[in-house]
């Protein structure tokens, strides 16, 4: 089929079901998902995988991660540093072991089992904040808390996948001190490069006499990462995302946001979100049910016990702290681009591919009805308000429900 056609496919079906799911009060990114389920060969068959769109999904992905990278504020962190870690490190910890456990009762071996585990420690907090701001309860310290544990869960899981595909990747008989030696090189780079060589390139870049030198000078950059990443055995997703946290700390941060997401929404990142439904298939569905609704069920109480003991361990009472869990449950983009890397390298099977992807689904439902659940009884919102600078994550997005298009982790900030 021309690629024109299936390009206008993609766009016209991405859109119309992300509209659908906004009015029907779930996040765009879940209808741009089902919609490539739907044009793809598990139903349709209108648009089948290729090497052009392959490529742009290539592009879609790197964009992803470089905008979740600049809308990391590692400041916000700071603010709520000892609660935000300790909800991140139980979000993490309890859905790895799950994860593994649940892999290995469905007969897969240790390295899909780990990666399983890791799929599902990914938090995705855009539809939870989307609920908190439609209950009004956006000003809490709830909020300000999930918001900052979603920035550590990122950069932990990020981390944790940068060693897992180092492992798949590999040779065999590399030492694992070489391993560990080269990931630690590499993030030693990352950091002296986004420190001391990106803002001087972004200065020396931006006044060159050419239209937009600001988001083109961006692009180089994450590219740049990325490749480093990709040369270096790690995938370059952490790269682009790492180029995100380092572009935020210059002064074109928000130049480059505000540009960046077009460039991204319009094209790249719907094609990244149909090329996950062209992976899917409905062989052996029924088969998978029992294993899809025990995957959804672990993903779902893992997060919300393993946040909420964090949360309360750090002094929160515990109607606060199982808010915070829930605020965690839900799995989007990053679970979807590590299910999607996982498929590519031979950690996630293509059965098992739709299972953990409909799982990831699931969760993505299950957490706005849980927030207002919680929620019920607390018709003021004011569960353990925070000052106003937690309204530093209320940001209108000039595309309307596009800011819930499944392109950051982590809610849009007005830093300059």
């Amino acid at each position: 089929m021309p690629f024109f056609f299936q390009l206008l496919v993609i766009l016209l079906a991405t859109k119309l079901a992300g509209d659908l799911s906004a009015r029907l009060g779930q996040p765009a990114v879940l209808g741009k998902l089902i919609a490539g389920i739907v044009v793809g060969p598990a139903v349709l068959g209108w648009i089948e995988d290729s090497d052009i769109l392959e490529a742009f999904s290539q592009i879609g992905v790197l964009l992803l991660m470089f905008i979740a990278g600049l809308e990391t504020d590692l400041r916000e962190m700071n603010r709520n540093l000892k609660p935000s870690l300790a909800v991140a490190v139980g979000g993490i910890a309890l859905p790895l072991a799950g994860g593994y456990a649940g892999g290995k009762l469905m007969g897969l071996d240790d390295a899909e089992s780990l990666f399983l585990g890791l799929l599902f420690s990914a938090t995705s907090v855009s539809i939870s904040v989307q609920t908190l701001k439609d209950l009004g309860k956006l000003k809490t310290r709830e909020s300000a808390t999930i918001l900052g544990a979603a920035i550590a869960d990122d950069i932990l899981v990020v981390v944790l996948l940068a060693f897992m595909t180092s492992f798949v990747l590999g040779q065999g008989d590399v030492h694992l001190g070489w391993i560990i030696g080269k990931k630690a090189l590499f993030f030693a780079l990352v950091l002296l490069l986004g420190w001391k060589v990106v803002p001087w390139v972004m200065k020396k870049l931006v006044p060159l006499r050419v239209s937009e030198t600001v988001i083109g000078s961006a692009l180089i950059v994450c590219f740049a990462f990325s490749y480093l990443a990709e040369s270096m055995q790690v995938a370059g997703i952490i790269g682009a995302f790492a180029a995100g946290i380092a572009v935020a700390r210059t002064p074109y941060k928000h130049t480059v946001e505000t540009k960046i997401e077009p460039i991204a929404y319009a094209v790249f990142v719907p094609v990244f979100f149909v090329s996950i439904g062209l992976s899917v298939t409905f062989d052996g569905f029924a088969q998978q049910l029992l294993p899809i609704l025990g995957l959804t069920v672990m993903a779902t109480l893992a997060k919300l016990v393993g946040c909420g003991l964090g949360a309360r361990l750090t002094g929160f009472r515990w109607k606060p702290a199982w808010i915070i869990g829930a605020g965690m449950v839900s799995r989007g983009e990053v679970a979807l681009i590590i299910a999607a890397l996982g498929l590519e390298t031979g950690l996630l099977s293509q059965d098992f591919f739709t299972t953990a992807v409909t799982a990831v689904i699931l969760t993505t439902l299950i957490t706005p009805p849980l927030l207002k659940f919680l929620y019920r009884n607390d018709p003021t919102g004011d569960v353990d308000a925070v000052p106003s600078p937690a309204s530093d994550h209320e940001r209108d997005d000039e595309n309307g429900s596009e800011d819930e298009n499944g392109g950051a982790a982590t809610a849009k900030r007005n830093t300059p």
